[in-house]
């Protein structure tokens, strides 16, 4: 008998391996493992995402002809790989089969046990590519790749030039939102998970985030990520592009599509997406700058981060560029601190298991980085946060673009900023404990103090860099009374960081 496994991020119903049913000679497994709900504090709602999705898939490979072993949660198997020996031992199986894993904590541990490994069919890349489009560079520029897959997929593109004539619309796409305006409502499913949800408290699984059990809002099937992916094209995509970096109070979602949990969960397949977008744009349904914005994301960066993670692995990994020391607060798993921007963004994460990427990058992973978090720590709480975070896209994102770990392996300058950014593209200071055009004192912003203590501090490092020297201009610029001051304010935060 051929094994065939399929992990949990592999739910592709176009991949070829299904084409043909083979029930007699091939078994497909799926196998829930202790570890792999474990090896991160994961929020309790990615969790239910993923295995309600996994039971979901199993269940139509059935109905198709195909042969199917699941191993729920009460086999009480620890960890995939081992499982497979077992398998092999005990001669049920006699070759096993595997997509490649594209975490590579899995992939190390099962291309061992594989006797023939296959491509998931998913991306547009190979592993492999990012590197060899910057072999012999330093760092990675997005852009320069983003242009070649342009190029050569020919997505936005006529007669060989981008569409526009320009190859991005970043400029047209950092508008703040209107006050008093309202993005649609977004179609959410309510799938009742309550028994998942149960079987994961008796196996003891620690509960983290609200698990929305009895309404659970993700999409669990390709059919239903069609149904998102078909709403955001038809409702959303058109104001994408303008708003897509507003932080609004009390609306989660915008006009973001709500796709990459699907996506990374591989029920959507990257160029379909992004063919829906170019067609809707083609069409005169949706506006070139929220199009190209959109389909940047797909097409430029998240083919970006995978090839870097593939060519960094794994030392990636442990690569710390300031000695960040700093553990997490505690209110960075509860929400609970007075300061606006973050708690709307770990509530939102909290209640949802998503917020969307200006949250991410310029509200916890602004504050990770200027209160000198640990990159270990930050990985391991936006790994278990969000449902859509799998290792290969959220680690570069995280370790990379948002800490800035790596130096400057994938950003090229620390991506931190003081209240007046958070100020401009949100409306939440209105609403905070703390005054955003307050630079010292005990009701200031921290991120002002904090934005020049960061700077300070790392002076010998980031000096050089020549996307930063105007801030060491304005600094040295300040009168001594003032730095000391803004020092003062920085030195009681990073004491008192639990009451912020």
């Amino acid at each position: 008998m051929i094994g065939r496994l399929i992990l949990g991020d592999q739910l592709n119903p176009k991949h070829s391996w299904l084409a043909k049913v083979e029930a007699s000679t091939v078994c497909y497994y799926l196998i829930e493992a202790a570890e792999e709900l474990l090896y991160a504090p994961h929020h309790r709602q990615k969790m239910l995402g993923f295995l309600a999705s996994m039971r979901r898939f199993a269940g139509e490979l059935r109905l198709a002809g195909h042969q199917v072993r699941y191993i729920d949660l009460s086999h009480g198997v620890g960890d995939i790989p081992s499982f497979l020996s077992d398998e092999k031992a005990s001669g049920r199986i006699q070759f096993w089969e595997i997509q490649e894993p594209d975490e590579h904590r899995l992939d190390q541990a099962l291309r061992p046990l594989a006797d023939r490994i296959v491509s998931t069919e998913h991306f547009l890349t190979e592993r492999h590519s990012v590197a060899e489009h910057f072999k012999g560079k330093k760092t990675y520029l997005m852009e320069s790749f983003y242009r070649q897959m342009r190029k050569t997929t020919g997505i936005l593109m006529d007669a060989g030039q981008p569409c526009g004539g320009q190859w991005n619309y970043d400029k047209e796409n950092r508008q703040a939102w209107p006050k008093g305006h309202q993005a649609p409502t977004m179609t959410f499913f309510a799938h009742n998970l309550t028994d998942l949800d149960k079987e994961l408290d008796d196996v003891g699984i620690p509960r983290w985030g609200e698990s929305r059990a009895q309404q659970f809002p993700w999409p669990l099937c390709r059919e239903e990520a069609l149904d998102v992916l078909r709403a955001f094209i038809q409702e959303r995509l058109v104001h994408f592009g303008p708003y897509q970096d507003a932080l609004v109070d009390h609306q989660p979602i915008l006009y973001h599509s709500m796709l990459s949990f699907a996506l990374n969960a591989k029920m959507l397949q990257p160029l379909e997406v992004i063919e829906a977008a170019e067609e809707a744009y083609r069409q005169g349904l949706a506006p070139l700058n929220s199009t190209e914005g959109f389909i940047r994301q797909i097409l430029g960066w998240r083919e970006f981060v995978r090839g870097i993670y593939w060519a960094e692995m794994p030392d990636y990994a442990s690569l710390n560029f300031f000695d960040h020391q700093r553990t997490m607060p505690s209110w960075f798993y509860t929400g609970k601190t007075t300061m606006r921007c973050a708690s709307q963004a770990i509530q939102q994460s909290l209640s949802n298991a998503h917020a969307h990427h200006i949250q991410r990058l310029m509200v916890t992973g602004n504050l990770a980085l200027l209160l000198g978090m640990h990159p270990d720590a930050v990985d391991q709480w936006y790994l278990g946060i969000y449902i859509d975070a799998i290792e290969w896209v959220q680690k570069p994102n995280t370790r990379g673009m948002s800490q800035y770990a790596d130096g400057g392996k994938l950003g090229s300058k620390p991506y931190v900023s003081s209240g007046a950014y958070i100020h401009k593209m949100s409306n939440h200071c209105g609403s905070c404990a703390y005054s955003v055009k307050e630079k010292t004192g005990p009701n200031a912003c921290p991120l002002n103090a904090l934005y020049w203590d960061f700077h300070d501090r790392h002076r010998a490092l980031l000096e050089k860099n020549p996307r930063i020297g105007m801030v060491y201009r304005t600094w040295d610029r300040m009168d001594n009374e003032h730095k000391a001051a803004l020092l003062d304010r920085a030195r009681w935060i990073h004491e008192h960081i639990e009451e912020l």
